[in-house]
């Protein structure tokens, strides 16, 4: 084999070598890119966390945005019922003020018997009544009695209590 290898002086061996420190100077290349893919994915996966994080805050808060929706529809129904509710009592309130309205338009039945006539007897209140002195008003009466004056007003539908006169009988609402 000696004689084989001194007798060709080929350049096989040097060529050999050469390839191999190519190789060898590719790889490092490669490994030096691979580094810096490497790196820059590394600042990529920062970026891609923060996006995740700010999906998932978005999903949150559309969760939030369809709750207090759902909230406020409830609201709105719920309100609507209590001004329909409320709308009704008007209607009776208006009804019942009419009724009291119409009750005081109408005349006070006059005093029965000598008792209402001019020159006759003091005006003597039965039971459950009472006699209108000077300077008397609903509020006053009402109050003397311990009755509420609504009641008193219930009880006399057809007093007219802005001309209350002396000697009238009004008719007291049992307590």
């Amino acid at each position: 084999m000696d004689t084989i290898s001194r007798e060709n002086n080929s350049m096989l061996p040097v060529g050999g070598i050469v390839v191999g420190v190519i190789g060898l100077l590719l790889g490092g290349i490669a490994l030096l890119q691979i580094s810096k893919v490497n790196k820059t994915l590394a600042e990529h996966q920062v970026k891609i966390d923060k996006v995740d994080t700010i999906e998932s805050q978005a999903q949150a808060a559309a969760a939030s945005a369809d709750k207090a929706d759902k909230s406020a529809t409830a609201l709105r129904g719920q309100m609507q019922d209590a001004f329909n509710q409320v709308g009704g009592e008007l209607g009776n309130l208006r009804g019942a003020i009419t009724k009291l309205e119409e009750a005081a338009k109408k005349p006070a039945p006059a005093p029965a018997g000598k008792e209402g006539k001019k020159g006759g007897g003091p005006v003597v209140a039965g039971p459950g009544e009472y006699v209108v002195k000077g300077g008397d008003t609903g509020a006053k009466i009402a109050r003397a009695n311990g009755v509420s004056l609504s009641d008193l007003q219930a009880v006399n539908p057809g007093v007219n209590w802005n001309k209350l006169g002396a000697g009238q009988k009004v008719k007291l609402p049992k307590k």
